[in-house]
């Protein structure tokens, strides 16, 4: 019987200073209010992998805006049952998290808040539309996924639009 051969996955994106690099997808609402300041946690539901503090998180701005917007850096992260999450991040002073996230978490087994540190909106927004010119049938993820050395859309979007946004 022959074992089957794993197949090796490119090296995780990182920036110049080595932090690592992920997508996320997030609703228009809540992502705007993160580039205009007034949310300071993302909370996400169901977590599988832990996202690393130091990180950056590329925007996707989901619903009727479907474009990579800006990026923030990850400041302190927070994991546990939905009602761990959730009271610690209500301890936070200006937490920016409105009662609706509740909504969002409750009930999961596994939940997380990132702390939004540096928000960074780009001079330029990449559409679904333009990407999907570039990348036939690319989909954004539905939570998060890391970036990948090679893999296009961090090779031709991802660099040039950090670039443009004046980031290493």
């Amino acid at each position: 019987m022959r074992r089957g051969r794993r197949l090796q996955q490119a090296p995780q994106a990182v920036t110049e200073a080595g932090a690592e690099m992920y997508l996320i997808s997030i609703r228009p609402v809540y992502a705007y209010q993160i580039f205009r300041a007034t949310k300071r946690f993302e909370l996400r539901r169901n977590v599988i992998g832990r996202i690393p503090e130091g990180s950056v998180m590329i925007v996707y701005a989901s619903g009727n805006v479907r474009a990579i917007i800006g990026e923030f850096t990850v400041g302190k992260v927070i994991e546990g049952t939905a009602e761990q999450v959730w009271r610690q991040v209500l301890s936070e002073k200006n937490h920016g998290i409105r009662g609706d996230a509740w909504r969002y978490i409750r009930g999961a087994e596994k939940a997380m808040a990132l702390e939004v540190v540096n928000p960074v909106l780009y001079p330029r927004k990449v559409t679904l539309e333009e990407i999907r010119r570039i990348i036939p049938g690319w989909n954004p993820p539905l939570s998060y996924k890391a970036l990948r050395e090679g893999e296009p859309l961090y090779e031709l979007i991802v660099k040039k639009l950090r670039r443009l946004a004046g980031l290493p």
